[in-house]
């Protein structure tokens, strides 16, 4: 009993510290990971100079507890369907910033004297910024909407994808302890092989069992399954081999996708904020003031090293991805701080027993200077910009500044039919190889013991043969998936022959490509139970062939399958399209040209309250176009500029990130933003190439009065340039690409 009563005296010391010094924090401006730091430093037997926690065992386990629900909070905010539409700069920044930290993270380790080991896991740690820190900060500084900033939440979404992967190639490289590329190469195999097959089957069960439970699941109960979940999921993953968090974040991401996924982000905040508070606590306790006074010359030098570092590596990054100077300075100031993977990458490390204890006090120390410093280095930012302006030579700016008429420029990977075909081929062979596979080892570990059990009366070729024939039934619809349908294969493979009809032959390889693979797998199946001669293998090959073609039959169950998940898969942006078709149809068309929407809601105390539009100032100072008002039931989509405006009007802008800031900041006294608009509509953005007969080739905006059909220009591009919210002087003209916004019949008319 008195252990049980320690264990609440030391969580009650733990949340009382942390509240006070996190209000303490904010009062200070500053982020509260700092707070939940300086409350564990406090109350850990270092200091001893207030009450202490008795038992760090106990507190330990709640900090290990406390990383899975990060780690699965910030898998829910993260999808990995998200990941795919960060785009290639963020892909650079991210890969510049881990890669050069990395080898300075090695090389720094090696030239203090510490092992390869430790020096590996400080270049690790060292390329990892924070997410919390960065988001917050933003939000309160007003940053969002920089033309940076999308840019910098993509670089994160990437990191922390990174910092998964590394926690698992560093445990598996500090267990073999050897450099082994050949082992590392399989490590990697087998994380993607795991993390596909988790996605494929999670995403395919879990939101069919929500959807079926839904009328029941009610805030309580959705909470209880999804912690579950979690937790299922981080065993099984320590099952496989590997961490628990990697475990937790693998579901939190499944759970992403799901139309339930923002509902358990809700429900789950609290608890997360509450573990999350005890493992900072944790972290603040591992700070001992004789480690720091002994090593605080590689304190101060780690935060040098890593401030400096991620500054210079985030700003290269960006500007290698063609950023230009403004927005590459503020990425580097913005990510020059360590974060939350720091702890966990320093604490694995130390658990493994591959790094010094003193090292993480350090780490953590480090983490704390460098966390102190965000807010001012990101608001350095400003002037450090202005300052290379005006001092870089022109030759120089013109050089790392996207030139005017390239910004948005469509790739020509975008038009490229065979890109689009190679895509879908791999994605359908690396996914049903993956399936496969797993029906192929489930059959090798459980149905050969089960059939021993069940079947012991049965001569053991017999049991072998039927376990084979059970396999192969179950393998045929994703051998025929494989081999035959083509999904979106088809699309491209029909363009191409359109285009160039030579180009059946290589479409042909691919197709004998896939049956081969398919064959494969059909022989290691067989192959699992039974010897096979020359003949054998040439009976099974033909064999495997006959059973393809003719397995028509599962082309049903097939079709149903991809159905079921594919629907799954988009259901939550089904939803999202539903509750706010303006914005999500400009996202979709408009995002690689950094065109976006934002809505406000009009006050009563609105300076142009019954006047028009037309009279409205922000077209001239901002240059943005009100794509719809929300007037309590009533959607008006592509309003007239006779249209009055009321109190309480929701107004939907479309324009680039400045021309929505310059918006808002001209009406902030007088609006406020609110979530986006509600409400089903068949609004849709089209694409429009122009050619000589099109409809609007040799007219002006003007003269085209494309908004009394109901439809809109968004953007231009115009020769090479990109033309946002057009003036209405602007003359179309041959070889222009337009997008244009509305009701769906109306702006399919402009085609």
């Amino acid at each position: 009993m008195q252990e049980e009563l320690n264990l609440v005296a030391d969580l009650a010391l733990i949340l009382i510290a942390a509240g006070v010094f996190t209000v303490i924090s904010r009062a200070l401006k500053q982020p509260l990971i700092l707070g939940y730091i300086i409350a564990g430093f406090i109350v850990s037997p270092h200091l001893g100079l207030f009450p202490t926690i008795t038992s760090t065992e106990s507190v330990k386990q709640w900090s290990e507890i406390g990383i899975i629900f990060l780690l699965f909070a910030l898998g829910l905010e993260f999808s990995f369907k998200k990941l795919l539409k960060v785009g290639s700069s963020a892909l650079i920044t991210a890969g510049t910033i881990c890669l050069g930290m990395l080898i300075l993270g090695i090389t720094a380790g090696s030239i203090m004297g510490w092992s390869i080991m430790e020096s590996i896991f400080l270049g690790g740690l060292m390329s990892m910024s924070s997410t919390t820190v960065i988001i917050k900060a933003y939000d309160d500084m007003g940053l969002k909407n920089k033309p940076y900033a999308t840019l910098i939440f993509g670089t994160l979404v990437v990191e922390d994808l990174i910092a998964v992967l590394l926690m698992v190639l560093l445990s598996t490289l500090a267990v073999s302890s050897k450099f082994s590329g050949g082992e590392m190469v399989l490590s990697l195999v087998r994380l993607a092989f795991f993390l596909i097959l988790w996605f494929l089957v999670g995403l395919y069960v879990i939101p069919l069992l929500l959807k079926k439970a839904k009328k029941y699941l009610n805030d309580e109960i959705l909470l209880i399954i999804s912690i579950g979940l979690c937790f299922g999921m981080v065993a099984l993953a320590n099952l496989a081999g590997f961490s628990s968090a990697l475990g937790a974040f693998v579901m939190g991401s499944i759970l992403a996708e799901t139309v339930e996924g923002e509902r358990i982000e809700h429900l789950l905040t609290g608890i997360k904020n509450l573990f999350g508070a005890i493992f900072f606590v944790s972290v603040g306790m591992m700070i001992d003031p004789a480690i720091i006074s002994a090593h605080w010359g590689v304190i101060l030098l780690l935060a040098a090293l890593a401030i400096l570092g991620l500054l210079t590596f985030s700003t290269t990054g960006s500007l290698l991805a063609g950023q230009g100077l403004d927005n590459s300075v503020h990425v580097g100031f913005t990510m020059a701080q360590l974060g939350e993977f720091s702890f966990i990458i320093a604490s694995l490390g130390c658990s493994l027993g591959v790094m010094r204890g003193f090292i993480y006090p350090v780490i953590i120390s480090v983490s704390v200077l460098t966390t102190f410093a965000a807010p001012f280095m990101i608001k350095a930012g400003d002037p450090v910009s202005r300052w290379l302006q005006a001092k870089l030579p022109a030759s120089v700016l013109a050089k790392i500044n996207p030139a005017p008429d390239t910004v948005g420029k469509a790739s020509s990977a975008e038009h490229n039919e065979w890109a689009g075909l190679l895509k879908s081929y791999a994605v359908r062979v690396v996914l049903y190889s993956v399936i496969l596979v797993a029906i192929l080892i489930l059959s090798r570990t459980l149905l050969g013991k089960a059939a021993d059990v069940l079947l012991p009366f049965l001569n053991p070729t017999v049991r072998k043969a039927i376990c084979l024939g059970i396999t192969l039934l179950v393998m045929l619809p994703f051998l025929y998936g494989l081999a035959i349908t083509n999904g979106s294969i088809n699309t491209h493979a029909s363009k191409l022959l359109k285009e160039r009809p030579q180009n059946k032959w290589p479409i042909l390889s691919l197709l004998f490509i896939r049956i081969l693979i398919a064959v494969s797998f059909i022989l290691m199946a067989i192959t699992s139970y039974f010897n096979l001669g020359a003949w054998g293998v040439l009976i099974a090959i033909l064999a495997g062939l006959l059973i393809i073609f003719i397995a028509k039959v599962s082309v049903r169950n097939l079709s149903g399958l991809e159905k079921r998940f594919l629907e799954n898969l988009n259901a939550r942006d089904e939803l999202e399209r539903k509750k706010s078709p303006v914005a999500t149809s400009v996202r979709d068309k408009m995002s690689k040209y950094d065109i976006r929407t934002t809505a406000v809601e009009v006050s009563p105390d609105f300076a142009y309250i019954g006047k028009s539009l037309r009279e409205m100032p922000f077209r001239k100072s901002a240059g943005v176009n009100i794509i719809k008002i929300q007037r309590g039931s009533q959607n008006i989509e592509i309003p007239s500029g006779n249209e009055p405006i009321y109190p309480y009007d929701r107004l939907i802008a479309v324009g680039t990130p400045a021309q929505l800031e310059a918006f808002t900041d001209s009406l902030k006294e007088n609006t406020h933003i609110v979530p986006d608009e509600a409400g089903d509509s068949d609004f849709v953005v089209l694409k429009i190439d122009l050619n000589q007969e099109s409809y609007l080739t040799g007219k002006s905006l003007r003269e085209a009065d494309m908004r009394k059909g109901g439809c809109m220009v968004i953007s231009i591009q115009h020769g090479n340039s990109i033309i946002t919210n057009p003036g209405a002087d602007f003359r179309f003209t041959e070889g222009d690409t337009v997008w244009i916004a509305g009701n769906a019949k109306s702006c399919e008319w402009y085609k």
